[in-house]
């Protein structure tokens, strides 16, 4: 056991230079945990050897398999249930064509000038036609957006961007055998029990110390993660769409939400972050800095030609359409699961994941940097209570949000 204790305390060391270097950078804890894997790799890797930091050590997969589902499913359950309801309309369809044209466009990109095979082109479209949560949920809350109905519209829109990535990640690449038809009753059957289910079990059985809501979620996401797996499925498959479903009831629970994203960012998703940016291949990416450069403006390019004319057409003046469009180009957590998750099943070369990994992470930075310099709506801002009218503006970045999900 002293090599596992050792190789946990490297992991751990890295997961905390990359807490340190988000909250001196301000940026999201998933970004700079895939750097530092990245940069990891690179160094450790060039000193003691390729396999120094065990990234195919069965509980380290283990660790980051769990911390993908758990992830996923915290993503799904921030979706506002009213405001969906107010502004379904609007945030579908810009959730639709903010994956629809991207996922087609990266996807002819990739295979029509890159050269690449079919089914690798297709999982770069999937990769590259998120949005991600993590930023836009960072964004929101750093300035009170969040608080706002144009923000928790925006918001609801990267939910339905995201549930069509999960959902073609899923359908496209698991095979349609009879093992995929009972995963899929079963799932089915689940979604529709749980929402009726959960509020039960938590009024009768909730509020104790030993955790039975979490230990209850926790059998959810494996139970279904595990079924997943058995139908050569993905398991984030599931957990998204149980976090949606069960927004209303484990969303606004505010403690057991911090509970979740304790036991999450601080030790799960560390582990699936550093790992996925440790098959990063800097060498790979000298070789071609052409193919990242490409497709991160694919990236950019589709989602700018699908979503700004439907802020339009649903009267959203300048700047928030341009701020909307850039918010919704961003990408990190979902892209980088559909990544490792086309290279773990030899759909893509290590290459490959290279520049779809380094074209999500740049769309993570760029499009936020661009939106917050020259488009920010400070226009749409809550207005402040009269007694504090008078004390200068501040801005205090949420901890959770600068680590949460995609």
């Amino acid at each position: 056991m002293t090599a596992v204790w050792a190789l946990l305390t490297l992991w751990l060391g890295l997961a905390l230079i990359a807490s340190l270097l988000s909250a001196w950078l301000r940026v999201s804890t998933a970004l700079t945990e895939i750097i530092v894997g990245t940069a990891a790799q690179l160094i450790l890797g060039m000193a003691f050897g390729a396999t120094v930091l065990g990234i195919d050590e069965p509980w380290v997969k283990f660790l980051a398999g769990i911390g993908a589902i758990v992830l996923t499913f915290l993503a799904g359950a921030e979706l506002d249930p009213t405001v969906f309801k107010k502004k379904w309309k609007e945030a579908t369809a810009l959730g639709i064509v903010g994956f629809v044209f991207p996922f087609l466009g990266c996807a002819a990109a990739a295979h029509y000038v890159l050269g690449w095979e079919v089914m690798p082109s297709w999982l770069g479209g999937v990769a590259l036609s998120t949005t991600s949560v993590a930023v836009v949920y960072a964004v929101m809350i750093e300035y009170g957006l969040n608080r706002t109905e144009y923000g928790k519209t925006v918001l609801a829109a990267c939910f339905i961007n995201d549930l069509g990535t999960v959902l073609a990640l899923g359908f496209i690449f698991a095979p349609f055998t009879l093992h995929t038809v009972i995963f899929a009753v079963v799932a089915v059957v689940v979604f529709a029990a749980l929402p009726r289910i959960t509020p039960w079990f938590f009024r009768i059985f909730g509020g104790r110390p030993s955790e039975m809501e979490i230990k209850y979620l926790l059998f959810c996401l494996m139970g279904l993660g595990a079924l997943a797996g058995w139908a050569d499925s993905e398991a984030v498959l599931p957990a998204y769409i149980i976090g949606m479903m069960l927004a209303g009831t484990v969303g606004r629970d505010h403690a057991l939400v911090r509970r979740l994203r304790a036991l999450t960012f601080g030790l799960l998703t560390p582990f699936y972050f550093i790992r996925a940016g440790a098959f990063v291949s800097i060498p790979a990416l000298i070789a071609a800095p052409f193919a990242f450069g490409f497709m991160l403006i694919a990236k950019m390019v589709s989602k700018f030609v699908g979503v700004y004319p439907v802020t339009r057409i649903y009267k959203t003046p300048n700047p928030e359409a341009m701020y909307t469009t850039l918010l919704m180009s961003t990408g990190l957590t979902f892209g980088t699961i559909s990544s490792l998750f086309g290279l773990s099943h030899g759909i893509i070369t290590q290459s490959q994941y290279s520049i779809l990994v380094a074209g999500v992470v740049g769309s993570a930075v760029i499009p936020t940097l661009i939106a917050n310099a020259f488009y920010f709506p400070r226009h749409l801002l809550p207005e402040e209570p009269e007694q504090e009218s008078k004390k200068p503006e501040t801005v205090t970045p949420l901890r959770e949000a600068a680590s949460g999900a995609d």
